[in-house]
Parts: structure tokens; C-alpha cells; sequence
């Protein structure tokens, strides 16, 4: 099985970054998987602080139940599981078939460039 890596941008041209993603997705060897965002605002919406703890957990667990995870983050079991709805919706988790989450990523990388304007 190979290692899948993500990589995060924000891209305000949200076409350019999908004629970047299909570009990669034409070659021949594996070039990783892309997540973009059209503004770093609504990066920081959806992938919020307590998100990211979620995320670095069902990394370094592997496949773990929603109310375990709660659990590991001392958090509600019903706010936990609302963050796993939104992290699997973007493609950073997954369900599983035993009704746990995984992450399918070995590494997630950001990348995000703030641009003096003129």
C-alpha cells in the first residue's frame, strides 16, 4: 500500500489550482492529493484548532471510535462527532466500516502564502 500524503493550499484562483491538481493527477507516478481553499479565512474556518487536535489524534491512532476520540481530547462526544462530519467532508478522515474513523494521510502538508497587495 503506498503512502498517501495531502497537501492543503490556499488558492484564491480556485481554477488554477485545479488545473494544477489535474496536471498531477496525469502523472505516472503517485503525486499526492490536494485540498484547496479559496481564502485563508475560510481555511481557518473549517479546519479550526480543535479539528487539527482531532486530526494529529486519528493520526497517530489509527482507526479509533468517535466517543474514544472524545475521550483522548476531553472533549463532548456530540461536538466531536459535528468535527468529524466536517473533516470527513473535506477529505482529511474517513469512516470506517466498524463505524471509527481513520486518516488515509501518513503526511499533511500546508501551504499558504501571504502576499503584500499591489
Amino acid at each position: 500500500m503506498e503512502m498517501r500524503t495531502l497537501t492543503i493550499t490556499v488558492q484564491p484562483d480556485w481554477k488554477a489550482a485545479l488545473r494544477a491538481a489535474g496536471k498531477a493527477a496525469q502523472a505516472e507516478t503517485y503525486q499526492g492529493e490536494t485540498l484547496n481553499f479559496e481564502s485563508p479565512d475560510v481555511f481557518l474556518g473549517r479546519l479550526t484548532a480543535l479539528r487539527w487536535s482531532l486530526v494529529r489524534q486519528i493520526m497517530s491512532a489509527g482507526e479509533v471510535s468517535i466517543r474514544e476520540l472524545a475521550r483522548r481530547v476531553g472533549r463532548d462526544v456530540r461536538r466531536v462527532h459535528d468535527d468529524v462530519l466536517v473533516l470527513a467532508e473535506l477529505g482529511l478522515i474517513e469512516r470506517t466500516t466498524s463505524g471509527g474513523v481513520r486518516c488515509p494521510f501518513a503526511d499533511i502538508h500546508v501551504d499558504m502564502h501571504l502576499r503584500k497587495a499591489g
